[in-house]
């Protein structure tokens, strides 16, 4: 049976008052979001308009850091001794070549370039934007250079890239005591970080890594500039907007003299050792050598592992400094231990003692052996450093003691730093009765003791402390602080020819065409304070002995200065490597060659008003002392100290009138064939 179904009558005030309360809702929905919206635009337009437009700039606009040109280094005469050097390569942007593997393979069939190399680029592209330049072969040759200008219009999006890199013309000669730069490693971009000079070295790709690079590391950088470019959404630079030009590092004049250099060089060629000459009115260092050396130029570049490992594996040890590394100083400090002596009150100039030919304590089996067999009879403060008789300073030492032999060493710099301003400094050792307990927990012997007062036992000494002590004794107790600066330059722009006039009279400013002033601003001399001495005769009495040294007829160092046209005052020395036994002699035919002598000398001219001292070791001569081998190298750096020089013209530069030293080594050899 159908069920009848009622028709259901619709409300429609119902309906539309539904209507009207969605609809009212939906209005409302849509005014709180406008509001929110309008709220928005509001925060970002007007309230927060300068944070987002400076936002939005840093998105848009870029800057750019721009490395400053390093500083250069000349030596005391003007001659440069480490500049910048242009260093071309070759590179391409991508999306300018139509067919890049043939385009590269066709430029470097042009110019010899390697199929690794050829590699390495294809693999920096994955990761490289194709807007972005890249590099093919650094270091291009000037024929390179040339022959791919001739052809640079056959290849689209290539072009020759020049920057400059560091350039030492003297190569090994000034290497241990300017260093070099190379790439900055993660051990350095970290120091940098914690030192928070990173942003100043964004652009920079070289950094000092040792000697005077390092030291003045900072002084030679200079002050990074900044181009501000405009950027699209992929990176890419649309125009630059503003240049903040990047501010030179200072210039350096060294006190170092190339010439002396030279002489050092040749002086001991075929020899391990070291020189060092100083002038002792202010502590300049004239020259400072160790041989063998090695190119820095090698590390500017980065070093292959090949060369590196040849440097490590010599046994010649090229990488060490020795002007820096410690010595026995051995007879050399005779003249500081005697004036030890006159100062305590243990010796006289007149104290004679007689001398068998050894020296032998009370209860002690062991002698001492003086280097002359039958002794040298009886021996006085003057003839005990003539003849360098050992016997007179074993005994010397062991009245004096060790303790007061260090208090006074120290004095003079021995077991401390000078304060050159190098980093690679050895404090070498003064030994004392403090120092060997730290060192090996052990009491001190009277034995040690006399070894102590011929310069041997653990005492060690550098060439530069060994310097810079015969400098305070010259100067009778005055102390300089030995150092390789002499003076720095800046070039300091100024618009106003007035002003820089004023400016270049008052301030040593020399004004140049394009109204650039260079500003040199000379080192204080640093001094110590002094060493003084009970009676001030004590100094007379030792500069005499060393003046009797060299020039006295049978002296040991009389040979290798005779003749000389100066008057010179020195001391020798021959320090031994390894033990000998007791009755057995020494022998250097029949020693390995690392066991052999080492040959020692000081000496300072002219006597009167000393102007040069110089320090030579020699490491494991085959035969003869410090008399026959270290005296007549030092004779050759006070012959040119003191003799007629050769002169070569100079090239005009922006800063200085200096000599290139390419150019200088190419003179200096036309007037030697002349």
């Amino acid at each position: 049976m159908a069920v009848n179904k009622r028709e259901v009558i619709r409300n429609h005030t119902a309906e539309a008052n539904l209507f009207a309360r969605r609809a009212f809702i939906a209005l409302l929905g849509v005014v709180v979001l406008l509001l929110i919206l309008f709220s928005n635009v509001y925060e970002l337009e007007v309230s927060s308009f300068k944070k987002y437009q400076t936002r939005s700039n840093s998105n848009r606009i870029k800057l750019l850091p721009v490395a400053p040109n390093r500083g250069l280094i000349y030596d005391r005469n003007g001659v440069l001794l480490a500049e910048n050097k242009p260093i071309y390569s070759i590179e391409l942007i991508p999306e300018q070549v139509k067919d890049l593997k043939k385009a590269v393979h066709d430029v470097s069939e042009l110019l010899e370039i390697s199929s690794e190399k050829q590699q390495k680029l294809f693999k920096k592209l994955r990761s490289k934007r194709r807007f972005k330049p890249i590099e093919l072969q650094s270091r291009l040759s000037e024929q390179q250079v040339a022959l791919f200008s001739v052809n640079q219009h056959k290849f689209p999006g290539f072009f020759i890239d020049a920057r400059l890199k560091r350039y030492y013309p003297f190569a090994d000669l000034t290497t241990h005591s300017l260093g070099y730069v190379a790439r900055i490693n993660r051990r350095d971009a970290i120091r940098l970080e914690e030192q928070g000079k990173t942003e100043n070295y964004a652009a920079t790709r070289n950094i000092g890594k040792l000697g005077l690079e390092k030291y003045y590391q900072e002084v030679l950088h200079g002050t990074i500039g900044h181009q501000e470019v405009e950027i699209n959404n992929q990176g890419r630079i649309i125009r630059t907007l503003d240049f903040t030009p990047p501010v030179p590092g200072k210039d350096l004049t060294l006190t170092l003299d190339i010439e002396l250099q030279m002489v050092a060089k040749r002086a001991l060629s075929g020899k391990r050792g070291a020189i060092v000459a100083i002038d002792p009115r202010d502590g300049g260092v004239l020259a400072m050598y160790s041989n063998p050396s090695y190119n820095g130029n090698l590390f500017v570049h980065g070093i292959s592992n090949t060369n590196y490992n040849k440097l490590l594996s010599s046994k010649n040890r090229p990488l060490v400094n020795r002007t820096v590394q410690g010595y026995p100083p051995a007879s050399t400090i005779k003249p500081l231990l005697a004036l030890t002596g006159l100062n305590e009150g243990v010796i006289t100039k007149d104290t004679e003692i007689y001398d068998p030919g050894f020296y032998q304590l009370k209860g002690v089996e062991n002698k001492r052996r003086d280097w002359k067999k039958w002794g040298h009879g009886k021996v006085n403060l003057s003839k005990s450093m003539e003849q360098s008789c050992n016997v007179y300073y074993y005994d010397l030492a062991y009245k004096l003691g060790i303790t007061r032999i260090a208090r006074m060493m120290e004095k003079f710099g021995f077991g401390e730093y000078t304060g050159i301003d190098i980093l690679e400094e050895n404090r070498a050792i003064m030994p004392s009765v403090e120092w060997k307990r730290a060192r090996y927990n052990k009491p001190w012997y009277a034995g040690e003791t006399l070894s102590v007062g011929i310069g041997q036992s653990y005492w060690t000494v550098t060439p530069l402390q060994l310097a810079q002590a015969m400098s305070i004794l010259v100067n009778k107790g005055h102390i300089k602080v030995p150092h390789l600066l002499k003076a720095t330059s800046e070039v300091i722009e100024n618009s106003d020819p007035e002003h820089s006039k004023t400016e270049s009279t008052n301030s040593k400013l020399s004004q140049t065409s394009k109204k650039r002033n260079l500003m040199t601003t000379e080192m204080p001399v640093d001094e110590k304070p002094p060493i003084i001495l009970k009676n001030d005769k004590n100094w007379e009495f030792v500069l005499d002995g060393m003046h009797n040294t060299v020039q006295k007829k049978g002296a040991t160092g009389y040979k290798a200065f005779k003749g000389s046209k100066y008057d010179a005052a020195g001391k020798t020395g021959s320090a031994q490597t390894a033990n000998i036994a007791q009755g057995e002699e020494y022998n250097a035919e029949l020693v390995q060659e690392n066991q052999r002598d080492n040959a020692m000398f000081v000496a300072f001219a002219p006597y009167e008003n000393p102007e040069i001292v110089v320090a030579v070791a020699i490491e494991n001569v085959a035969k003869g002392g410090g008399g026959a081998n270290a005296a007549p190298v030092a004779r050759q750096i006070l012959d040119q100290y003191f003799g007629d020089r050769i002169i070569v013209s100079k090239n005009k530069h922006p800063h200085h009138d200096v000599v290139y030293g390419e150019q200088y080594l190419a003179e200096k050899n036309n007037v030697r064939k002349n």
